[in-house]
């Protein structure tokens, strides 16, 4: 009698404990249960829409995934989030059909996200991809993000901005590439470009965007015709002039083409200008025809 009511007094005291031990109101009481998703968390998909303070990075873990509001501070905004099919093993390598495929479809969406081709703006755009423990634990997403510059000329640098890039380039904007007065030139053709009003006097202006065909990085003098020949034909529309063979006396042309690592990943879309060797003007030459342009005598 006496073990059976020892056994009855301990489990009271046992209910008591842990009625004693309930868990606050918005706990579960429960210590193991919330923490069994993070072996799963590595493999995360990024968000769209969303903006990063951090410098660009080529690949991206989850403790390094830190989005802010674009409202505030940022130097990236991610645009697009695309994805690899399910079946690959390993991460595409640069310059394979995969990686470009990716930056394809990241050059299509980023153009629609900020209104134009974003090559019409001091804009750079990446490929992100999962890292190598990511990819391992399933992730197979890469992400699209856009960076503001101070210029699109060498030596650029990240601007950190406040506000999204959503529709950016659809008006006028100080985003935008325009009328430009060059340094170099003289011979040794152009070696900068320095953005102006359109209203002071400039003797350069962003024409346009001319996309290369999928070649080998121009290395050679030979290699460089078809980019100016290209940049021509922009040019030609822009102005609004025939694409003939004065077009190379009314106007010199500068051409753009993206670095050899970008192109290596699929960015053909070489940024294209008019170049007034011998003169000046105070306006945009768009839509100004043959007189706005006219063919040089000497």
């Amino acid at each position: 009698m006496r073990r059976a009511m020892t056994t009855v007094f301990a489990a009271a005291m046992t209910a008591v404990l842990l009625a004693g031990c309930a868990a606050p109101e918005g706990l579960d009481g429960d210590l193991t249960d919330d923490w069994a998703t993070l072996s799963a968390a590595s493999a995360f998909t990024p968000a769209a829409g969303v903006c990063h303070a951090g410098d660009f990075t080529d690949v991206v873990s989850l403790a390094g995934y830190e989005p802010v509001d674009c409202a505030g501070p940022h130097r990236l905004e991610t645009v697009h989030v695309g994805a690899f099919p399910a079946e690959r093993t390993t991460a595409p390598a640069g310059g394979s059909v995969e990686l470009r495929g990716a930056f394809a479809e990241c050059d299509t969406r980023a153009t629609g996200y900020v209104g134009d081709d974003w090559r019409a703006g001091r804009l750079r755009l990446s490929v992100a991809l999962p890292n190598g423990p990511g990819w391992a634990a399933g992730s197979r997403w890469f992400r699209c993000d856009l960076t503001e510059l101070n210029t699109v000329e060498a030596a650029a640098t990240v601007v950190v901005r406040s506000g999204s890039l959503r529709d950016a380039l659809k008006a006028p904007s100080g985003l935008r590439l325009g009328c430009q007065q060059t340094r170099g030139g003289a011979g040794r053709g152009v070696q900068t470009l320095t953005p102006v009003e359109c209203a002071r006097q400039h003797d350069a202006e962003f024409v346009g965007v001319w996309r290369a065909p999928d070649t080998a990085y121009p290395t050679r003098e030979a290699d460089w015709v078809p980019l100016y020949t290209g940049c021509r034909s922009v040019l030609g529309r822009y102005v609004g002039v025939p694409n003939d063979a004065e077009l190379r006396f009314r106007s010199g042309v500068v051409v753009r083409p993206p670095g050899a690592g970008r192109w290596k990943v699929g960015d053909r879309g070489v940024r294209c200008y008019l170049w007034l060797s011998h003169r000046t003007v105070s306006a945009s030459l768009k839509g100004a025809g043959p007189a706005g342009l006219p063919v040089r005598t000497k």
